[in-house]
């Protein structure tokens, strides 16, 4: 797994605020020159920010403190002390930030929108020079504030891999030659399991303004989900992928029993993966009576899922592919489509609501008049 880290924990500290200053005017022709002690600058702030160029958190791995400056003190003749410098940490999109110690989720960027940032930890304010404390009783006050210390904070950054279509399937099932055939990705291809040890990314361009992102994982084996086998390590990589591609190895001899075998594992670990909707691709169908087996597959998936694409294809031989693509990208169309019409639904409500409760002032009147609902 040289090269690629889904996880990290890090130490964080926002810094100091600088102390507060004592000082006073001391001019040849001032005695009595009051207080000018200036106020302490402010500590750094622990900052996140997506960086779209970066895909794991391996970075993060070979430096597990990250600091912010402190503020400086505050200096004589009102000079405030500078800010201390904030500590900007770059992350990879779908990186969650959890508590080391609670794993309560602090924040997600699974939907971050461009070089989205988080400010976490706020530095601590500077304290007051004594300037602020003259009084009339109290012309040359003796006496300033500290600055306010940071925090410090363990976390946890999880990766979870943004994409569209997420390959599932047993070892040598041919996810990786899926991937091959339709994107730009190269990822390692043997006749032996598990020659997928990390997630693949590869990017199926539709047209000029689109791309599909599809994500293959290392393959599953019967009881990945309580750990076994490197599927259970990758799987939390397809949790965040619009919709699934089931890839069954008609030259198997499970391959009759191998899409409830892998659809019990996803459900073992989450019931979320068993809501996507999903397309089963039959693949090897150039294998003497694998085309029969998949014929079989197809069957017996259409009787307990109609709505279920089952695709016999053989990804070395080329049969079947552009059926495959054809229906990959039209799922992914659909699925983008829904989810914009209902998040102009959830804005169209946000904005009723709104417009039921906010208050506006009538050209003709003087009073100010509230929309019904608003009380």
């Amino acid at each position: 797994m040289i090269g690629f880290a889904d996880e990290a924990l890090i130490e964080v500290r926002s810094g100091n605020g600088g102390n507060g200053c004592i000082a006073f005017r001391r001019e040849k022709y001032v005695p009595h020159g009051g207080p000018n002690g200036g106020d302490g600058g402010k500590g750094g702030d622990i900052i996140f920010t997506v960086k779209r160029n970066l895909r794991t958190l391996a970075k993060l791995r070979h430096k597990h403190c990250f600091k912010a400056r402190n503020g400086s003190d505050g200096q004589g003749w009102n000079r405030h002390g500078a800010d201390g410098e904030d500590c900007v940490i770059p992350v990879p999109p779908g990186t969650t930030i959890r508590d080391a110690e609670t794993e309560e989720v602090i924040y997600d960027f699974s939907t971050a929108v461009g070089d989205e940032t988080f400010t976490y930890l706020v530095g601590g304010n500077g304290g007051w020079g004594n300037v602020h404390f003259k009084t009339s009783t109290n012309q040359a006050p003796r006496q300033a504030n500290p600055g306010i210390k940071g925090e410090t904070r363990f976390l946890k950054l999880e990766l979870s891999i943004m994409a569209d279509v997420g390959l599932v399937g047993f070892p040598n099932a041919g996810k990786s030659s899926l991937l091959t055939a339709f994107t730009n990705a190269r990822p390692k291809i043997a006749p032996y399991p598990f020659t997928t040890i990390i997630p693949n990314l590869g990017v199926l361009r539709v047209d000029d303004e689109s791309d599909i992102i599809i994500a293959d994982i290392p393959g599953i084996i019967e009881g990945a989900s309580e750990g076994l086998g490197l599927g259970d390590t990758f799987l939390k990589h397809i949790t965040r992928t619009s919709c699934l591609i089931f890839m069954i190895d008609c030259s198997d001899e499970n391959y009759l029993t191998a899409y409830d075998t892998l659809c019990n594992e996803l459900e073992q670990y989450s019931d979320e993966l068993m809501e996507k909707p999903r397309i089963v691709l039959c693949n090897k169908i150039d294998v003497d009576g694998a085309f029969d087996r998949a014929l079989e597959i197809q069957q017996k998936i259409k009787e307990a899922e109609p709505e279920t694409k089952v695709i016999p294809v053989s990804v070395m031989g080329g049969r079947g592919m552009k059926d495959a693509q054809k229906e990959i990208v039209s799922l992914v169309n659909e699925l983008e489509k829904r989810l914009e019409e209902d998040s102009f639904n959830s804005s169209s409500e946000k904005e009723n609501s709104f417009m039921a409760g906010r208050a506006y002032i009538d050209e003709d009147e003087d009073d100010y008049v509230q929309y019904p609902g608003s009380e």
